[in-house]
């Protein structure tokens, strides 16, 4: 396993205790200077990358079109811990990876909105030029340069 596969496999854990923990972890996105923040749940580890999605009928996939820095973070040891995982969005070309995620299990509802007769799109991404901090109160636990 390399470094970076290793990285992405606690990022993931993180991920993975956050929705146990809260149900859900945090995309924070920028629109016309000011931050904007929704709960999402849905990540997909695959071939040692950390993939996540949005609509693309949504106002957060035209904010981060226009600015593609975002950060993920969330809560995660019962509160007393939190994890940041930010950098630039890049997302992914054709609908294979889309369709992958929709075949994911424990996220029936996304079946329901995103269809071809519905005319909404899953489209997902990855972070580059990322960084993965685990993180106390007061503290930086652990980081990571992806």
């Amino acid at each position: 396993m390399t470094d970076k596969q290793s990285i992405a496999l606690k990022i993931n854990d993180w991920l993975n205790d956050c929705v146990a923990e809260s149900g859900a972890f945090f995309l924070n996105t920028v629109e016309a200077g000011r931050p904007k923040s929704r709960p999402i749940s849905f990540h997909m580890l695959k071939d040692g990358v950390n993939y996540f999605g949005v609509g693309a009928m949504k106002e957060v996939y035209r904010q981060m079109q226009e600015n593609p820095y975002v950060e993920i973070c969330g809560l995660m040891g019962k509160g007393k811990l939190f994890f940041r995982y930010y950098g630039k969005a890049v997302f992914e070309k054709g609908d294979e990876l889309s369709q992958e995620a929709l075949a994911q299990p424990g996220y029936p509802v996304m079946k329901k909105i995103y269809t071809p007769e519905s005319g909404n799109r899953f489209v997902v991404f990855h972070l580059e030029e990322a960084t993965a901090e685990k993180r106390a109160m007061m503290s930086v636990l652990e980081t990571w340069k992806l």
